[in-house]
């Protein structure tokens, strides 16, 4: 069974702090033989950290945009899931956006990203911000709120075309049913819309409004919220 999750605010506290029970379900994952996808939608230089540091062999980052595995030889891989020329249409905008908007809080992993950028959108005031999101609109450029950032992207990119990339070519013996999806976030929605196995940790009620596809299940209460939620659904497997 694979089990796939967003990072922030559904692996840890509050959406920055790792605290025991991220440990705990990577024990229960190993002991009872399943596996743990992180699909985040940070840079695939986290996903070199994650790699690196747990017992994962795989990581679908940038919000879908690239996947990292270890190979047989002990390589980190990184494969980009869209095109060189999105990826160089990216980059053009970047520049241009951030010449029109001086100042922009962009974040400090914004650096370590390929396929997608990020914002500090935290640091912006309501007005700031809509006038950047418009900016991209008529520039056809991507975004979409995490609960830290607002990333953006050229070119088709959502975390469940990740998934759907990564089951096709790395678990195609799995079947999707099979499989469950933790989330808390608006950057979750491609998943909460077509992975029928979606699951929202009880923290997810503060944007559950903004939300058009919401989780087939959402979890209830302070003892279901972040990694708690996550580390008390998989021990019923």
């Amino acid at each position: 069974m694979i089990f796939f999750s967003d990072f922030d605010g559904t692996l840890t506290k509050e959406g920055r702090e790792l605290t025991r029970d991220f440990f705990d379900i990577l024990d229960q994952i190993k002991k009872e033989k399943h596996e743990l996808v992180i699909v985040s939608g940070r840079s695939l230089s986290w996903g070199h950290f994650f790699l690196t540091h747990f017992p994962l062999s795989v990581c679908i980052m940038e919000g879908g945009g690239v996947i990292l595995y270890v190979d047989d030889n002990g390589e980190i891989v990184q494969e980009p899931l869209i095109s060189q020329a999105e990826i160089d249409r990216l980059a053009n905008f970047t520049t241009k956006l951030k010449n029109h908007f001086p100042g922009l809080p962009m974040s400090a992993d914004s650096y370590g990203r390929l396929t997608d950028r990020a914002i500090e959108f935290h640091l912006m005031n309501a007005e700031w911000i809509k006038e950047v999101e418009d900016f991209m609109y008529k520039e056809n450029i991507n975004y979409s709120k995490s609960n830290v950032h607002i990333n953006f992207w050229a070119g088709e990119i959502s975390k469940y075309l990740g998934v759907v990339q990564f089951m096709k070519k790395f678990r195609p013996e799995v079947k999707e049913e099979d499989c469950w999806f933790f989330g808390d976030a608006a950057n979750d929605q491609s998943m909460f819309e077509s992975f029928y196995n979606s699951v929202g940790v009880s923290n997810i009620h503060h944007c559950l409004h903004l939300l058009t596809h919401k989780p087939r299940i959402i979890l209830e209460g302070i003892d279901n919220a972040g990694p708690k939620g996550v580390l008390n659904f998989i021990r019923k497997f």
